[in-house]
């Protein structure tokens, strides 16, 4: 079977090298790259539907949306067309925690794998997460568990994937500009519990209309988990505890207490136990939780003002989830919309001021007037933020956007605010 494989990135070029390593025949496409690859010279430029000739299948990466040419002439003519997430996890013998949702699902995937290794069960996390699937076929069975994060590119062309554990966090328009509708969006995360049994399980947000109905779509057994109450055979938030399982944890005692990472701490316990974690690494992980760098991650607290860095809130579900935790707000906003409805960001009431940047910036001053100010630039931004911020208020770089616009990646964004926050800020508080 001849394969083409499209995108030289991540995922590209890693079911590339499996299959190399498996022995079989394949090709590589991308616009924009050039070379070789263990000897199979990786055609670019424009896109000619002749590459699809003596091709038996077609692997694509997250960089061509489904809408794109060379995915639409594979598919008139019949080629089959995968995920490499897909082809790889067909390859792999390991039990599967598959994780997705707009908002959370990274945060879940490796506190899932850190529960896992804590008990001491040999667990990977892998997929969206940044180490491809296809990189771990022909390990020889190193892992008992892989724990996948799967985003909607991934899903779109999974055919045959089976996760033991759905985890459904939450379904959000997102990704618009790959997808094409809502609709679209939200039946590419649908195909995660496509392929389950009456053995498997699927997680899902109760608070979620259409993580609900996702789940309900499946055969599999059905567990409930919210961040803010405590479902009938679920787990969640039980007034001050959280109820994870046999597990009630204080919540008191915890570095986060907002819905929103209540969910993913209950929802991976959740799926962690399934699989063979112990209530005691459970507990200890959930207790240990910090969120990661760029998301909701306090810089600094000076002169009463809170800065935070949620650059990670790349949509206008996650910068409203991010605003509404803090009580009075000058957010920083914007970058490159994916198609998405920008008007929740500028909604709420706990909005202060409103420092637009980047691409969007002329749409969020269209959507909110006065409210908001195109600065342009994250260094503007906090150059403004650092003139009119009062006592009491949060700094909140929250775009609701992707960076691409303006940086490589969320996290390099994340960083140019955090450094423009040391010198502006911490400048000032030096030269006093």
């Amino acid at each position: 079977m001849s394969t083409l494989v499209l995108g030289a990135g991540v995922s590209g070029l890693g079911v590339a090298r499996m299959l190399h390593r498996l022995g079989r025949p394949f090709e590589v496409y991308d616009e924009h790259a050039s070379g070789e690859l263990d000897g199979v010279p990786i055609e670019s430029g424009e896109w000619d539907p002749a590459y699809l000739i003596g091709i038996d299948r077609v692997i694509a990466s997250p960089g061509f949306p489904e809408t794109s040419q060379p995915i639409l002439d594979a598919l008139a003519q019949g080629i089959s067309v995968r995920s490499e997430l897909d082809l790889a996890a067909s390859l792999l013998s390991a039990t599967f925690v598959v994780v997705t949702g707009t908002n959370g699902k990274t945060t879940t995937t490796e506190l899932i794998d850190a529960m896992l290794r804590r008990s001491g069960i040999a667990s990977i996390a892998a997929g969206n997460i940044g180490t491809a699937l296809s990189d771990l076929v022909d390990d020889g069975d190193a892992h008992d568990v892989v724990v996948i994060e799967a985003s909607s590119f991934q899903l779109r062309f999974a055919e045959t994937l089976v996760p033991d554990v759905a985890v459904v966090l939450n379904v959000e328009a997102d990704h618009l500009d790959w997808h094409g509708s809502v609709d679209a969006y939200a039946s590419a995360k649908a195909r995660i519990v496509e392929h389950q049994g009456p053995e498997h399980l699927v997680i899902h947000n109760a608070d979620d209309a259409v993580a609900t109905s996702i789940a309900e779509a499946s055969v599999a057994r059905r567990i409930p988990v919210s961040g803010s109450s405590l479902p009938d055979t679920g787990a969640g938030r039980d007034g001050d505890h959280l109820v994870v399982g046999p597990l009630r944890v204080p919540i008191a005692g915890l570095q986060v207490t907002d819905a929103a990472y209540l969910l993913d701490l209950a929802a991976a316990g959740l799926a962690a136990i399934e699989v063979g974690a112990s209530p005691e690494s459970v507990e200890a992980t959930i207790r240990a939780f910090h969120p990661g760098l760029h998301r909701r991650q306090t810089l600094l607290e000076i002169g009463g003002i809170r800065w935070v860095d949620d650059s990670k809130a790349t949509n206008p579900h996650a910068a409203v989830a991010a605003i509404g935790g803090y009580p009075s707000v000058v957010l920083i906003a914007g970058g490159r919309n994916k198609g998405l409805d920008l008007a929740p960001i500028v909604a709420l009431p706990q909005l202060r001021a409103v420092l637009a940047v980047g691409e969007a910036a002329p749409e969020l001053v269209d959507l909110a007037g006065d409210l908001v100010v195109d600065v342009g630039s994250v260094r503007a931004a906090v150059e403004r933020a650092a003139e009119i911020a009062v006592p009491g208020d949060t700094v909140l770089l929250a775009p609701g956007c992707a960076s691409f616009d303006q940086f490589p990646s969320y996290a390099a964004r994340g960083d140019a605010f955090a450094a423009a926050v040391a010198d502006v800020v911490m400048g000032e508080e030096a030269a006093v």
